[in-house]
């Protein structure tokens, strides 16, 4: 379920840290030695919930950075911390299925784990893939794939260990919150053949977990309603991530406030009045909310709530993915997710959808019925109703029927990127690219206009931007809009904008392998001031381009070689991988020592990755993140 509500860090927290794969048995290496902790309180006892005035919480949230796939859904079975004098506390209460593609533009809080008083400073992740629904797009369909590791042997399960540096530890105190984002890399962790059938995604898993993210995101919290108090303007969920069932993650407090939107049971209120209704709705029902988490304060306050029959999979089945083509009262949604109400949510890429004149539209922070004609191509949306037909029985069919007819369309923001055409005061005509990650190819613009020769034209596609400023915006250049198409049959213009992005603020990534034996010569310098990659070194496989919005810049194409450099302020991290270490770094130069000593003449470059901004006319990466994976060899 990709539901606009949702919750965004609103500041950065303080340390990050990183995990990496241990491919033997041994551990990681750190930046700096483990010193000794104080013991940690030993009357607090997870088990034990008498004990829990004594203990900490340690809030954990899972995003990943975008990539190549349209689903990657596995099991995580287990989550630990550890202190440095070896204790071991399990966070995760149950394992949970989670699709990691969901998260490119949001955060689901995981768990709230109650831990002892501690300084944490490494724990293991274990991810199994016995049951993973995994798919890459494919000219411009879904395509299933299998994960592999570097050999090719499929991957069953896989422990990842996290190793945290000196300076960067995860404090945790009695009484208060401490907040954790373990954030997938797809893109850096993955090398991807699309050639075979099924496709192939050699893994080198790369997971950084952040007290303080780099990035901001939405955030999203599910679970069932144990109480309401409505004179301090919040309610208490038991924590059930990723459309779970069952278990209990742990307790989370959220916070409401007199412009908060409600949903509950399909009908809408706001502030007090919608408190009032879910304290009337009772404990157990079910909920998803979002908003803005206050970190000083450790409060979430949300700005959407869904209840009871108005959460997806609740007493109706539900689909969510983007409308690609509409015929009268028929809807196509391709990458779809169908989330039924009586089993475990899976993906379809085809799901054809009936609408009616009883069909409920809404859109997110607008409760307004807006009717099926507010529902036009490219559109994010989460549709509630019934599967139907002989179709939805078969996992193989290429197309799933799903009744709406009684049901609801809740609408989202979506996301778009392209090139600019033109700039105009209160509208931007760009060459659309993708809309929601999904290439343009696919979207059926056929009645998108008041009459066919004014249907949305992808090569010219007219987005309004109103009061928004567009001083800043190039011809040429990338950029990236969110917003809502306009209505079916309303175009032009094309698409409202809500936010807009220009290149100057695109944020790039940069995707380097040098095949399976790697290159033990990837620079031309490393040093201080950066490192100068060697754009034309023979050993550059298919893993070579620059990602800027929708552009993808080759490497090995440009004339002269790229300058990777750290950016002047703000938190960076570095890291230097190998099958059975991590190294992290938060200081540029001491990664790039390490770096340059490591790079002996024996020890190969397998592949790196770096996030950032790149400058096409000087081709110099700014980064905040780069990673180096090494081939060391075998003693």
């Amino acid at each position: 379920m990709n539901l606009a509500p949702t919750w965004k860090w609103t500041r950065p927290f303080a340390t990050l840290f990183a995990v990496a794969l241990l491919a033997a048995c041994g551990g990681g290496s750190g930046t700096t030695e483990i010193v000794a902790e104080e013991p940690p309180t030993v009357s607090c006892d997870p088990a034990n919930a008498t004990t829990f005035s004594e203990c900490g919480t340690v809030l954990i949230g899972l995003t990943d950075a975008d990539g190549d796939f349209v689903n990657y859904t596995v099991d995580v079975v287990q989550l630990s911390l550890e202190t440095a004098n070896g204790r071991v506390i399990e966070t995760l209460p149950r394992s949970t299925r989670i699709n990691f593609t969901d998260y490119v533009d949001l955060t689901e809080l995981l768990t709230a784990a109650t831990v002892p008083p501690a300084t944490y400073v490494a724990g293991t992740i274990t991810l199994n893939y016995e049951d993973a629904e995994v798919f890459v797009e494919a000219s411009g369909d879904a395509k299933e794939a299998v994960v592999t590791d570097l050999d090719g042997t499929p991957l069953v399960e896989t422990t990842l260990r996290i190793e945290l540096s000196n300076r960067d530890r995860l404090f945790v105190s009695r009484g208060r919150p401490s907040l954790l984002q373990l954030d997938f890399d797809l893109a850096a962790s993955h090398l991807v053949d699309i050639v075979p059938t099924p496709a192939t995604a050699a893994a080198e898993p790369f997971i950084v977990a952040e007290v303080s993210p780099v990035d901001e995101k939405d955030i999203r919290v599910r679970g069932p309603l144990v109480s309401v108090d409505e004179a301090e303007s919040e309610y208490v969920v038991a924590l059930r991530p990723f459309r779970d069932r069952d278990g209990d993650f742990g307790d989370v407090t959220v916070n409401t406030s007199n412009v908060t939107e409600f949903e509950i049971d399909g009908t809408g209120y706001v502030g007090a009045e919608g408190l009032a209704a879910l304290a009337a709705a009772g404990p157990g029902t079910p909920t998803v909310a979002g908003g803005t988490l206050d970190v000083d304060a450790r409060e979430f306050t949300a700005d959407i709530v869904l209840a009871g029959s108005s959460v997806p999979g609740i007493d109706r089945d539900a689909v969510v993915g983007n409308v690609i083509a509409r015929d009268g009262n028929f809807l196509t949604v391709r990458g779809a997710t169908i989330i039924p109400s009586d089993r475990r949510a899976h993906f379809h890429d085809d799901v054809v959808v009936e609408v009616g004149p009883n069909t409920r539209v809404i859109k997110d922070r607008d409760g307004t019925d807006l009717g099926i004609n507010a529902i036009s191509i490219g559109q994010r949306v989460t549709i509630r109703g019934m599967q139907g037909g002989a179709a939805t029985t078969d996992a193989n069919a290429p197309q799933i029927l799903f009744d709406a007819t009684e049901g609801s369309v809740r609408m989202h923001l979506t996301h778009l990127s392209g090139i600019v055409n033109t700039v105009v005061p209160g509208q931007a005509d760009i060459t659309l690219h993708s809309i929601d990650r999904r290439r343009v190819e696919i979207f059926d613009f056929t009645g998108t206009g008041m009459s066919p020769e004014v249907d949305a034209d992808p090569a010219n596609y007219e987005v309004a931007t109103g009061d928004l400023s567009l001083s800043d915006f190039a011809a040429g250049k990338p950029i990236v809009a969110r917003g809502f198409p306009t209505a079916f049959g309303a175009a032009p213009p094309d698409f409202m904008g809500r936010t807009i992005i220009d290149f100057a603020d695109v944020r790039s990534a940069l995707g380097l392998g040098w095949g399976a034996e790697g290159t033990t010569a990837p620079f031309l310098s490393i040093g201080p001031d950066g490192l100068l990659l060697d754009n034309q070194n023979e050993a550059i496989d298919v893993r070579r381009y620059i990602k800027q919005g929708p552009v993808l810049i080759d490497l090995t194409e440009l004339a002269s070689d790229t300058l990777i450099v750290p950016r002047e302020t703000g938190r960076m991290l570095f890291s230097i991988k190998s099958r059975d270490s991590l190294r992290l770094y938060t200081d540029f130069d001491d990664f790039v020592t390490d770096l340059s000593a490591s790079l002996d003449g024996v020890v190969a470059a397998r592949s790196m990755h770096a996030r950032g901004d790149y400058n096409a006319e000087t081709n110099i990466f700014t980064a905040y993140k780069i990673g180096v994976f090494l081939l060391e060899p075998a003693e």
